[in-house]
């Protein structure tokens, strides 16, 4: 896919160091626990909460691999806006079309045996509870046949709320669950909407723990 050239990769690697390492570690005394659950190889769907315009930076710190993800198409009309966001892991999807195309960009994504970050709450929300999830996580594992690793971040509110222009000086503990899959499914184009169901029930559940640990611990 576009994007996967030597010098994207490495313009990643650069700035997830800048990013993680450097600031969000020193800055946020960022900490991720259950790294391991992160699979070193092969495509996979990262689910965190969202609760910060920071989520997507912290999420990566959960592997060195590169997270795609999905942006506006917009935001790729200009020749050195678009080399970075490729480089970083987006991928433009066109306003309009936004469910049709998402999931065409998602499924090549997790063809191509790249890892996708999703949030399955949608837009950013507010509060120590998960919202109900959209089920579109879920459903792309399912037809994919890859396993959904769930992930809850504390703090990330305190350290950049809805509105804040800054990012403030307070503890983010991101925290990793295990991976969750169909234990029948080995992909396909035809997704049963009860296991798609069950599949998200789940994920919400796990995703409400791991948040109720992380806050707990960048609370601490």
């Amino acid at each position: 896919m576009a994007g996967n050239s030597r010098a994207s990769l490495a313009f990643y690697a650069f700035a997830r160091f800048l990013t993680f390492d450097v600031f969000a570690g020193l800055w946020n005394r960022t900490r991720v626990e259950g790294a391991e659950h992160v699979p070193t190889e092969g495509p996979f769907i990262l689910a965190p909460v969202h609760r910060s315009n920071m989520d997507t930076p912290y999420a990566a710190a959960t592997t060195r691999r590169r997270l795609r993800f999905m942006g506006k198409d917009s935001l790729w009309k200009a020749k050195v806006p678009a080399w970075t966001l490729s480089a970083l892991g987006g991928f433009p999807v066109s306003r309009g079309t936004v469910d049709r195309e998402a999931l065409r960009r998602c499924t090549e994504v997790l063809q191509a045996g790249e890892p996708l970050v999703v949030f399955p709450e949608g837009e950013r929300k507010s509060g120590p509870v998960v919202q109900p999830l959209f089920e579109g996580a879920a459903y792309l594992a399912a037809r994919a046949g890859v396993p959904i690793v769930p992930v809850g971040i504390g703090g990330s509110e305190r350290a950049m709320p809805k509105g804040a222009r800054f990012i403030r000086p307070t503890k983010v503990v991101v925290v990793v669950g295990e991976p969750l899959r169909l234990e029948a499914s080995d992909g396909g184009a035809r997704v049963p909407r009860e296991a798609t169901r069950e599949l998200t029930a789940r994920l919400h559940d796990e995703l409400q723990r791991l948040f109720d640990t992380a806050q707990i611990r960048a609370s601490a």
